[in-house]
């Protein structure tokens, strides 16, 4: 590796693998099953591409759009770019016309790879307000053998003269944020943030990257920095990436490749909880289920609290390890003991809970303009309710109002075309004010306990924090959403939405309203009686990205739901 972790490009990470280039770096689905990549292929398929980059008038500092899912050309494609001299623009493949317009054009991007036919046709049909772009090509019609053709001509030096000219501070990407509170905003991450960046992961999880065999399985969207960190670790690490899109065959795909650690969102994880916990009933299993849950978070509490769970208790753990834990670690492909969890709060039952059944689940913290995560829980310093440490080099303090403020190498640079959103979010002095409220206890470890913008400040004039609330109702098998609400009202109340998977009956069902009102009554645990949610609606439809409720890393759009729901928000405060 090189000797120094922050300077340079991450061309590096490639270059500096290929002393051994047969040694596997990537894996690929195929008919026939999972296929190995060695780095050298990869570095070859790479700098081939990239020449059809520049072969097609990309220029240094150009950027060059991403549409796809998450798939192994996604991974090759980003580095080609790089290669290239080029700066990469993620869009989410399910972006609208409208957003991919947005992206395009504010970007500037000269080119854009698409996955589909029908994501060309969103980009043609944005591309009258994206004037700068030039070529756009298609997976679909393998666009990777096309620019690989188109660069038949260009030389090595060439090439290499576009890929050392990259220096830390040279932008690598420019991702736009989800846009839950409005239009989105162009991120500039640089070589040096990802570099930065990995420095730390690479120091704080050497159980998850270092380990003989690591390898994980890539189903978040690589449009999301998220998943994109997880990449360029891989790469670098040496650990096997592998992809998959296919999330309502996700469990197949993790049983084909067995994963030694996951990357997910809380929703993931509480889905693979919920599912297993409605067959169980199903099946006339449930009681036995639901102590099998018991005992896995009483051994995971007492782990934490410092105590040695009782005889009886491991006892109790060991046969519901043969019949229960069992199946739901197959169901995350049976050899991962490590999931790394980020976005959204897990919340600390589910967190206990996968603790207890042998797959500790690290939550995390960060923001696309952080470069991924800021703080981590480890394997040796993991604190369950947390968001762990913060990473080497990387610094925090609370602001008089709460604000979590954080510095280090990974915190972005700017805005792109936005200098009055950048001069917000960070000062003189490099400290990024991350829009959410949290603590730092005495030995370190961060804790979030809301959005500065979403605090809901009631009637009676008391500040209510709706994450509390919010994941503990959704932790429950039958809920999909729910969204705190009461600003200026006497009370707190809830819409909710319901998970097909974890109820399929008729929705004004009375046994449903009271499986509900369980969530609520636990949550409501959780708050003083002041914060306590005092009534709720149960929705007809569930909230989802197609319907515009949910961003593409599941993340609700409050201002949405807030707008279109106006009148069943009131309809709760009518006597």
């Amino acid at each position: 590796m090189s000797a120094d972790p922050f300077l340079g490009n991450l061309t590096l990470d490639v270059i500096d693998r290929l002393g051994d280039p047969d040694s596997p770096a990537l894996s690929r689905r195929t008919a026939s099953g999972w296929s190995e990549v060695s780095i050298g292929t990869f570095h070859r398929e790479v700098t081939a591409v990239a020449k059809g980059l520049v072969a097609s008038g990309v220029q240094p500092g150009d950027r060059v759009a991403i549409l796809s899912k998450t798939r192994y050309e996604w991974t090759l494609l980003d580095y080609a770019i790089w290669w290239a001299g080029g700066v990469t623009v993620p869009i989410y493949e399910s972006s609208s016309t409208a957003q991919i317009a947005w992206i395009l054009g504010d970007s500037g991007a000269v080119a854009c790879v698409a996955e589909s036919s029908s994501h060309v046709e969103r980009v043609n049909a944005a591309s009258p307000q994206a004037p700068d772009l030039r070529s756009v090509w298609s997976l679909e019609s393998d666009a990777v053998s096309a620019l690989t053709a188109a660069g038949h001509d260009i030389s090595d030096s060439e090439l290499e003269s576009r890929r050392s000219t990259l220096t830390p501070e040279s932008p690598a990407t420019v991702i736009y944020t989800s846009g839950t509170t409005g239009r989105p905003k162009g991120c500039v991450l640089t070589h040096g943030n990802f570099r930065g960046e990995l420095a730390g992961a690479l120091e704080r999880l050497p159980q998850l990257f270092a380990v003989e065999g690591a390898s994980t399985l890539l189903f978040l969207p690589l449009a999301h920095v998220f998943a994109r960190i997880i990449q360029i670790g891989c790469i670098r690490s040496g650990a096997v990436l592998a992809h998959t899109a296919d999330i309502t065959d996700l469990t197949t795909h993790l049983g084909e490749f067995k994963p030694t650690f996951i990357l997910a969102v809380p929703r993931v994880f509480e889905k693979v909880f919920n599912t297993a916990s409605t067959r169980a009933w199903a099946d006339g299993k449930g009681k036995v289920f639901d102590k099998a849950v018991s005992v896995a978070i009483a051994v995971s509490r007492a782990e934490s609290d410092g105590r040695k769970p009782t005889v009886a208790l491991r006892a109790q753990h060991a046969v519901f390890d043969r019949l229960v834990y069992a199946k739901l670690r197959a169901a995350l492909g049976g050899r991962a003991e490590w999931a790394i969890s980020g976005g959204a709060p897990l919340g600390e039952r589910l967190a206990h809970f996968y603790r207890g059944i042998g797959v500790s689940v690290l939550e995390g913290y960060g923001l696309t303009e952080t470069t991924a995560a800021l703080t981590v829980n480890t394997p040796d310093a993991h604190r369950v309710g947390s968001v762990g440490r913060p990473f080497p080099r990387t610094e925090v303090r609370v602001a008089e109002d709460g604000e979590l403020l954080f510095r280090g190498p990974q915190v972005f640079t700017r805005y792109w075309n936005n200098d009055e959103a950048t001069a917000q979010a960070l000062d003189a002095d490099g400290w990024f004010a991350t829009g959410d409220l949290g603590d730092v206890d005495a030995d370190g470890f961060v804790r979030i306990t809301g959005r500065k913008k979403e605090i809901i400040v009631t009637a009676g004039g008391k500040n209510v924090a709706p994450a509390v609330l919010e994941d503990r109702v959704r932790s429950h098998p039958v809920v999909s959403q729910c969204l705190v609400v009461g600003d200026g009202k006497p009370f707190i109340a809830a819409l909710v939405t319901i998970d097909p998977e974890g109820w399929d009956g008729d929705l004004d069902s009375p046994e449903l309203k009271a499986k509900v009102q369980e969530a609520v009554d636990d949550a409501n645990t959780l708050v003083s009686q002041a914060e306590s949610i005092r009534k709720f609606v149960i929705l007809d439809e569930d909230w989802t990205e197609e319907n515009g409720y949910l961003t593409p890393s599941f993340k609700v759009k409050r201002t949405a739901v807030l707008r279109d729901f106006h009148d069943t928000v009131e309809a709760l405060y009518v006597r």
